[in-house]
């Protein structure tokens, strides 16, 4: 994404949190942002196109932040994941994510309701597939249960500690209060056999996650951020941190991943960024076509 398309979607940022979202009108962002109208439709085909680029860029920024403090860890060790959550949360708290969702949800727009009703559904996700790297194959059946309900218990524990102003509890506490209670939940689940929803339905309610696998994602991610690294003191930094970013989003959140797009990303990268790690630049090159050869062999 180019600088000035970020600043664009910052200022909207400040401007939905000081007024709202629906009182923020486009000629506001215009004013703010010091854009013109035509300069902002060639960015944004609206204001819901705008607030929906806004909650991706945030979402992105979580899901690295989640992932890179699993890099080198142990994918079981429950510290981890609280870590993971704690992050999570402080991050949609900096960006007073949760106000935002609010004023969303009980606007009754249906473009902005499918979306989060997407990233809901990505976040369950997320915790079904962590939940089987803490808890185990075994445990597998009763994990998608387990995940939601371990939403509602922390979403809950959260709000209403937060509507009680009790300070001495700190989102520390409520995540790992919320783990705890979890923990015992999944092995007794797991010990009576009880299931109210088949993990299977997460294929039908996402089919595009069916691509990307766990242990594939943190593969990509760490080659990424390693070769992110490798451009601390390259002058064109910007210009091959965005084509890393695009062949991230197209492995990873694009419907249908473009093959000869991405394959052209790394050519640039090989011939032009001189900086880069070779070793991992050739890594992340056999990972990408790795995935395409199992693409093709599952068709």
């Amino acid at each position: 994404m180019n600088t000035r398309k970020q600043h664009v979607i910052d200022i909207a940022h400040q401007l939905f949190i000081e007024k709202g979202f629906q009182a923020t009108s486009i000629q506001d962002i215009l004013d703010y942002s010091g854009i013109s109208k035509g300069t902002f439709y060639n960015y944004f085909s609206s204001k819901n196109e705008l607030l929906i680029a806004l909650f991706t860029t945030l979402f992105k920024k979580i899901e690295k932040g989640q992932d890179d403090l699993l890099i080198g860890q142990d994918p079981k060790n429950i510290e981890i994941f609280i870590k993971q959550i704690q992050y999570k949360y402080e991050t949609n708290r900096a960006n007073k994510l949760l106000s935002l969702f609010d004023e969303v949800f009980y606007l009754n727009d249906e473009e902005l309701k499918q979306f989060l009703k997407r990233c809901h559904i990505r976040s369950i996700r997320w915790l079904y597939e962590r939940f089987i790297d803490i808890f185990g194959e075994s445990k597998k059946p009763y994990l998608l249960d387990c995940a939601i309900m371990f939403r509602g218990i922390l979403q809950n524990n959260q709000k209403y500690n937060s509507a009680a102003n009790n300070s001495n509890v700190s989102i520390h506490d409520i995540v790992r209060y919320s783990v705890n209670r979890t923990v015992t939940m999944v092995e007794e689940v797991a010990e009576t056999g009880e299931q109210l929803l088949p993990p299977e339905l997460l294929d039908s309610w996402m089919p595009n996650c069916k691509k990307t696998n766990k242990a594939f994602q943190q593969k990509l991610y760490h080659s990424i951020s390693t070769l992110k690294k490798s451009l601390i003191h390259n002058e064109d930094q910007a210009k091959y941190i965005e084509l890393l970013d695009f062949i991230l989003e197209e492995l990873l959140h694009s419907k249908e991943s473009r093959k000869f797009l991405i394959e052209m990303a790394i050519r640039s990268l090989k011939s032009e960024a001189g900086s880069l790690e070779k070793k991992e630049l050739q890594q992340l090159e056999q990972l990408v076509a790795n995935y395409f050869k199992q693409l093709e062999e599952a068709d």
